[in-house]
């Protein structure tokens, strides 16, 4: 989800040493390491699809066994009023940090990373867009994570942060985005001993295939954002012919859920479209880039549209 700045801190805090209990409790193999295989980087998983070990994004959200032994956790998760999807502890070694990059998937593009700060130190920074801040413990930021951005854990200690995806209600957006009043202001969470809150997970929300309007927000989104790596006569006749594929393929998208609906009548069709319109873009992609991250438009429009068209 695009934000309109790289960072927002939220007016809440929380309880560093329940927090820390309830981490510091965890078995190692509730630790598992990073799906890309990233040194130094591991992560206990709260909330995943079915809540069992897995690192999809999509599918019946659940609480993990972890996340059902740590209560603190948990009142933390539903004081935000919110519905959540794939959350985790995520943790980075000594001397490591997580590598420049902008989420471009489609799973980023209606949701935002919620960061709650767990075990910490100050040599921890976390950079987004030229921006760089140090989250401290106990503390609650967003960013934009569809700019590009990476962590540094210059410390001598593991840093672990809780990490939770979300849409967010208005209310939540709201709390973010309003003016971040003095800190004395700020409301704390603290520990309710013997509360057991309900823990809002998302449902596994796809069709068999991917509704028109679902499809032409995307493309407008992507249409809106492509530009040239490097700007000559050539590079911008391929943008424009690009654009024009992209339109014509959200018309041709929408007939066809028009003539077979989206519960898996006429696959072949769609199917079809998706190839032909994935050959076509590949001829024209070279050098096209997205204007917010300089990410490879086929590949945002490969990871974003084209693999989720169609529920395998």
């Amino acid at each position: 989800m695009r934000l309109p700045q790289p960072f927002y801190q939220l007016p809440v805090l929380f309880d560093v040493a329940c927090l820390q209990a309830e981490v510091a409790a965890l078995p190692d193999e509730a630790w598992a390491p990073h799906p890309d295989g990233v040194p130094g980087n591991s992560a206990a998983r709260l909330i995943t699809v079915g809540g069992a070990e897995s690192d999809a994004h999509v599918g019946q959200m659940l609480p993990t066994r972890w996340l059902a032994g740590m209560p603190y956790l948990r009142q933390v998760l539903a004081g935000f009023g919110v519905v959540w999807s794939r959350s985790r502890l995520m943790r980075l070694a000594p001397g490591v940090g997580v590598p420049e990059h902008a989420d471009i998937n489609y799973h980023w593009h209606n949701r935002v990373r919620l960061h709650i700060p767990v075990f910490t130190t100050p040599e921890v920074r976390f950079h987004c867009d030229g921006q760089s801040v140090h989250m401290a413990a106990g503390e609650t930021w967003l960013f934009d994570n569809s700019r590009r951005h990476h962590v540094e854990n210059n410390s001598t200690v593991e840093r672990v942060h809780l990490v939770a995806d979300t849409s967010g209600t208005s209310d939540f957006w709201q709390f973010a985005r309003k003016p971040l009043p003095p800190r004395a202001q700020w409301r704390t969470l603290p520990m309710k001993p013997g509360a057991n809150p309900q823990v809002l997970t998302e449902a596994d929300q796809r069709s068999v295939v991917m509704p028109a309007a679902e499809v032409q927000l995307l493309i407008d989104d992507l249409r809106g954002e492509l530009t040239v790596a490097a700007d000559s006569d050539e590079a911008r006749s391929r943008g424009e012919r690009f654009d024009r594929l992209l339109e014509s393929f959200v018309f041709d998208w929408r007939q066809l859920c028009a003539l077979h609906g989206t519960a898996g009548r006429g696959l072949a069709q769609f199917d079809g479209l998706t190839h032909s319109v994935h050959q076509a873009a590949r001829a024209l992609g070279d050098g096209l880039v997205m204007r917010t991250n300089g990410v490879d438009a086929m590949l945002v429009l490969e990871k974003r549209v084209l693999q989720h068209l169609i529920v395998e």
